[in-house]
């Protein structure tokens, strides 16, 4: 499969890409621990089959100091023993949040309450648009065939600026 595009070299898609990446920036710069965003991110990549996310928050998870381990168990961690009851809730909601066309009911009360149990209104925000933001990069990234393989850690670090 080949990329249909490269969203970054259309004028708009560069603009509306600066965009996106600010509100990323502004979830980076919260309260909620760097290496759960990550791994929060892996999971939806994951479900939705993006090569190209999967690849970029493997590598930066990595990067910030994350276990192989846990990042091989991270699409099997409710079977796994390597990751807090807080990173399991966040886990759960990456998973209920990406799926909504599976389940009537989108994300559960019990995942919900789940989530408050362990983090406080601004992680929980952060969370919230963690999910919806990461669902929406893997929509971009599989709609053009973009593959996995190439990211290297830090490589769009500077681009929000």
């Amino acid at each position: 499969m080949e990329p249909r595009m490269d969203l970054m070299t259309n004028e708009l898609g560069a603009k509306l890409g600066k965009r996106f990446a600010s509100v990323s920036l502004a979830i980076q710069q919260s309260s909620l621990p760097r290496g759960l965003q990550e791994l929060v991110m892996l999971r939806a990549s994951q479900i939705n089959g993006c090569g190209w996310c999967v690849d970029f928050h493997t590598k930066e998870a990595a990067a910030a100091g994350e276990s192989a381990v846990r990042l091989n168990l991270t699409a099997a961690w409710r079977e796994s023993t390597v990751f807090t009851e807080a990173e399991r809730a966040a886990l759960a909601l990456s998973e209920e949040g990406t799926r909504l066309a599976d389940a009537h009911q989108g994300v559960s009360d019990e995942t919900w309450a789940w989530v408050r149990e362990h983090y406080d209104e601004d992680q929980t925000t952060a969370l919230v648009y963690l999910v919806a933001m990461i669902n929406a990069a893997n929509r971009l990234g599989v709609i053009v065939h973009q593959r996995g393989g190439s990211y290297e850690p830090g490589m769009f670090a500077n681009t929000t600026n």
